[in-house]
């Protein structure tokens, strides 16, 4: 396969975007936790919320019975919602009792959530108390996991914001860094680490680290590539640290991850032919992983409902790399800048629409018939029970599909709900 190259049309780059804003159907911020707690070895997460919260975090976590996740939630019951107790004083006990059984925790994030935030229930100076409390041995912060005004991944975003400020300086002397923004599997960070490597760009970072004690340091001559492209308020908090953004697209697919480690390379200087030289092997896996898949999905039509803000790089990535055919891109918010890469690169004919007014989107979704929607789970039964397949938006991120070595693994997340409808049909 020949990856195709920009050409003279801007794609979406400049087409009428749709914007609505009506019923949305998405998970809240906590679902962040799931893969964020397995990422940072060290940290805990504890929700300040209802059971609802506890029950919804279990749940999409799949923790085994006999596992000990670092994660909790701290139950706001009807008292505490009455305020005939005093929410911090409860606060404070179960973070003490928390620290006590488990003193491996160096970082605790305090994560609110819709009823902790409707009894305007401060956690930052809750925060800030208990970390003057707990120190040096803990550090306390928070964020907002609140699904009432944001989609599932903001998550991660608010998560990853609250720790720029904790990032070290850099020393006055120090050179250039590359910092890689956003939750990797550790597959997935170890082979990017080693493509850094070959190439000569480092040192090289990554937010959020495995261990608290590896955060990295940020000054003027840090340089930074987001590896999400949901992370918005981390990439502000950045900037105004003094880190420069290398612009780039996402390293979904050999297309996306070439041009993403092609910034930092350029960055750094590398030549295009050393470039070539390191990065051409794990193109040609990824290649003919990618054949395998292509048969089955090359020509069929594919519908994003707005769920993760990962359906612009998708999008490009099945169509011109798999050959698919998208009738509508939506996503839950169109950051211009940081998909600036993408969009151009997105077909023409396609709907590129912003926000949700379900009702309206699920119209247009029956009405083109497409062969795969990819949504959230509250729409994935209901369609499927419709007739239509399916592909769950929440698996892409819980599933290692970042760089040339998961460019298969992305491909087969989008056949095996074909594969599945065919074999029903028989």
């Amino acid at each position: 396969m020949t990856i195709q190259t920009p050409v003279a049309s801007k794609g979406c780059s400049d087409v009428p975007v749709l914007r609505e804003r009506g019923q949305r159907e998405v998970f809240c911020g906590l679902t962040g936790i799931v893969w964020l707690h397995r990422k940072m070895q060290d940290a805990f997460f504890l929700v300040v919320g209802s059971r609802t919260c506890a029950h919804l975090i279990q749940s999409a976590a799949g923790v085994m019975i006999f596992a000990e996740p670092r994660f909790a939630t701290a139950i706001m019951e009807e008292r505490d919602l009455a305020g005939l107790v005093d929410a911090n004083d409860e606060l404070d006990r179960v973070v003490a009792r928390l620290l006590e059984r488990r003193p491996d925790i160096k970082l605790l994030f305090l994560v609110g959530s819709c009823p902790s935030e409707v009894i305007k229930l401060d956690l930052s100076r809750a925060a800030a108390r208990l970390s003057r409390s707990h120190a040096p041995a803990v550090r306390v912060l928070n964020y907002s996991g609140s699904g009432i005004e944001t989609t599932f991944t903001q998550g991660e975003d608010a998560c990853l914001a609250s720790l720029v400020p904790e990032l070290p300086d850099a020393a006055p002397n120090a050179g250039k860094s590359l910092i890689v923004v956003g939750a990797l599997a550790d597959v997935v960070e170890d082979q990017f680490r080693r493509l850094f490597d070959q190439l000569g760009i480092g040192p090289v970072s990554f937010l959020p680290p495995r261990r608290t004690s590896e955060l990295p340091t940020v000054g003027p001559q840090t340089q930074y590539l987001l590896a999400q492209p949901f992370l918005g308020d981390t990439a502000r908090a950045l900037d105004e640290r003094g880190a420069v953004r290398l612009h780039s697209n996402f390293p979904l697919g050999i297309e996306g991850t070439t041009n993403w480690l092609r910034a930092a390379a350029d960055a750094w200087g590398v030549s295009e032919q050393h470039f070539n030289t390191v990065v051409q092997p794990p193109q040609e896996r990824a290649r003919k992983a990618l054949d395998h898949h292509r048969e089955r999905l090359a020509d069929k039509s594919i519908f994003f409902f707005p769920d993760s803000q990962l359906e612009v790089p998708l999008a490009r990535f099945v169509s011109r790399e798999l050959g698919m055919r998208p009738i509508e891109i939506g996503t839950p918010y169109l950051h211009q800048q940081h998909l600036a890469a993408e969009l151009p690169l997105l077909p023409q004919n396609a709907l590129l629409s912003e926000g949700q007014d379900v009702e309206k989107q699920l119209d247009r979704c029956r009405a083109a018939k497409p062969d795969i929607v990819v949504c959230g789970l509250g729409l994935a039964n209901p369609l499927e029970a419709e007739g239509m397949t399916t592909k769950w938006s929440i698996e892409l991120l819980f599933t290692p599909i970042q760089g040339y070595e998961q460019a298969g693994d992305l491909a087969e997340l989008f056949a095996r709900p074909l594969v599945r409808r065919s074999r029903l049909e028989v």
